[in-house]
């Protein structure tokens, strides 16, 4: 098990950070700058106020802000003291939203009032309808029977809600045994297996699961990942991946934090703002995912920014040509999920690979370990042989959340990612795709059930199926084909515009094809076919103008 030379606990981590980079910034906003030293600070003075409002170890904390130093001060606040974080996206529609609150048995939730123009109290009051009738503390929801407060940054513009940083302060006041020393003592009950973060992810079945990762897996697979990062002290990376997600967590905050690098973040992407942001801020690792990268190389006013500080991350239009990939299929990739704390798989990917390599994942991340069975007999397969990839190790999750252990891992304690691929010979990683249906959509899994479940609840529409059609920028698209009810017609772009207001705009799909019963493949069991039904979408999706392939 790989271990950093410190204690691995979130509240260490942090102190040793502080007083290793001090007022060295930590995360840059537009609107606000923040630390590493003041990062401590402040999160400890909002610790102190969770601390005096009742909130202990084992309390689950709600995280609802765009990226930035309010979204740090609060997760680290919560965490330093034993309290267990729970991420929320910010992509949630109201019913996604209430779901996950309920689900993670949500005891505070600390949010920010205004976020992509859009108000979060009023968003969590379509969520949970009778939180209207609440007013004052202690909450008591039928919809959220364990939701006690919600803080919020910003006006508390409903009565459910208080002013986060006010109401805090204000139990702090009333509570001076709270103080520095005392807080100490808190984080001192911290332990590396104690349970730190509820992370949700989409499942194979219409919910989410929520992957319980402990302080020690955190911190060491950030520490561990970190040798194959090109991060160096002083580094202004773009902080394009969600905080909420395990990518942005682990393997940019966490893994920036670890080298004392800037995170520049912004609340929203638009590729003018970005570029202006990126240029005047001086960044010098710009990595994102195929589709962001695409909207910024292409950009028709990239080259009047100046990117001479970049050297490095996958925006390969602004960096040397010594640093530019021949063939990007030549450099290695990584394969994780969250379920896994993010990759398990890594390699050099700075280094062009021989044509044998053509597509390789990387090889197994130290200290964790793989088998590929075959999906159906569960047998354990050899070198080349295609399966499902199975992982064990200090970085895979110590459960899903309400899931008996029994139902994620085998006996062996493997868990079974659903992902399909081989290892050669060498323990080079080929990933092939998803055993089962999960699509994958520019870095988000989508649950085709899921939104199958949203299409089928619209009046017009009898029955619906989703598909992911791969895609060269995204690696997926969501693509559905609907049959419509006797006698009713569907109008594909009303639909999606319906959709759009119940779900993350990732999920929605891209393309919505209405065709009769007759025309959808069906199996003898009189269920969806799903691969045959990809390869009728296929051409339609082309068609259109879009690369599926």
């Amino acid at each position: 098990m790989p271990f950093p030379d410190f204690t691995p606990t979130l509240p260490v981590m942090l102190r040793r950070q502080a007083a290793l980079h001090g007022e060295r910034e930590l995360a840059v906003c537009e609107a606000r700058r923040l630390g590493y030293a003041q990062a401590e600070r402040e999160s400890a003075e909002l610790a102190r106020g969770l601390l005096a409002s009742g909130v202990g170890k084992g309390t689950r904390v709600g995280i609802l802000f765009p990226n930035g130093p309010d979204w740090i001060t609060a997760f680290f606040a919560a965490t330093r003291i034993g309290a267990i974080a729970v991420p929320i996206s910010t992509f949630y529609q109201p019913r996604e939203l209430g779901w996950v609150l309920r689900h993670a048995d949500m005891q505070i939730l600390l949010c920010c009032e205004r976020m992509r123009g859009h108000e979060m109290l009023a968003r969590l009051e379509r969520a949970a309808p009778d939180l209207s009738e609440c007013k004052g503390e202690p909450l008591h929801v039928a919809s959220l029977p364990h939701l006690r407060a919600v803080r919020v940054w910003g006006h508390a513009t409903r009565d459910f809600a208080q002013d986060g940083p006010r109401a805090l302060a204000a139990a702090l006041r009333g509570a001076p045994a709270i103080d520095e020393s005392f807080l100490e003592q808190v984080e001192a009950c911290v332990a590396p297996a104690d349970p730190a973060v509820v992370i949700y992810t989409s499942g194979s079945t219409a919910e989410p699961k929520g992957a319980v990762h402990t302080h020690g897996t955190l911190v060491r697979h950030a520490f561990n990942i970190g040798q194959y990062q090109d991060f160096v002290c002083g580094d202004r990376v773009y902080a394009s991946m969600p905080f909420f997600w395990v990518g942005g967590l682990v393997a940019t905050l966490f893994s920036c934090m670890n080298r004392g690098a800037t995170l520049l973040c912004e609340e929203a992407f638009h590729p003018d703002g970005t570029l202006a942001f990126l240029s005047r801020e001086r960044a010098t690792v710009v990595g994102a995912w195929p589709a962001v990268i695409q909207a910024l190389a292409q950009h028709p006013r990239l080259r009047e920014y100046d990117f001479s500080s970049v050297r490095g991350g996958n925006l390969y239009e602004v960096q040397p040509p010594e640093r530019r990939p021949a063939d990007i299929e030549l450099r290695t990739n990584s394969l994780g999920m969250t379920e896994t704390c993010g990759p398990h798989t890594w390699g050099d990917m700075k280094v062009d690979l021989p044509e044998s390599l053509r597509g390789m994942f990387g090889s197994a991340v130290p200290g964790v370990e793989h088998k590929v069975v075959d999906p159906k007999t569960g047998e354990r397969l050899g070198p080349g042989e295609f399966g499902e990839i199975c992982v064990r190790g200090y970085n895979v999750c110590q459960g899903l959340y309400k899931r008996e252990r029994e139902e994620s891992f085998d006996a062996d304690g493997y868990y079974h990612t659903g992902d399909g691929g081989f290892f050669d010979a060498e323990g080079h990683l080929f990933f092939k795709g998803r055993i089962g249906e999960m699509i994958k959509t520019a870095g988000a899994n989508v649950a085709p059930r899921e939104v199958e479940i949203a299409l089928e609840a619209v009046p017009e529409i009898k029955l619906a199926a989703v598909v992911g059609v791969p895609d060269p920028v995204r690696g997926q698209i969501v693509v559905a084909a609907v049959v419509a009810e006797p006698g009713r017609a569907v109008d594909p772009d009303a639909v999606r515009v319906r959709l759009r207001e119940e779900m993350s705009a990732y999920k929605v799909p891209r393309h919505l094809f209405v065709l009769s019963h007759d025309e959808l493949p069906l199996t003898d069991t009189g269920k969806v076919h799903k691969s045959r039904l990809l390869e009728l979408l296929l051409p339609r999706v082309r068609a259109s103008g879009e690369h599926g392939s």
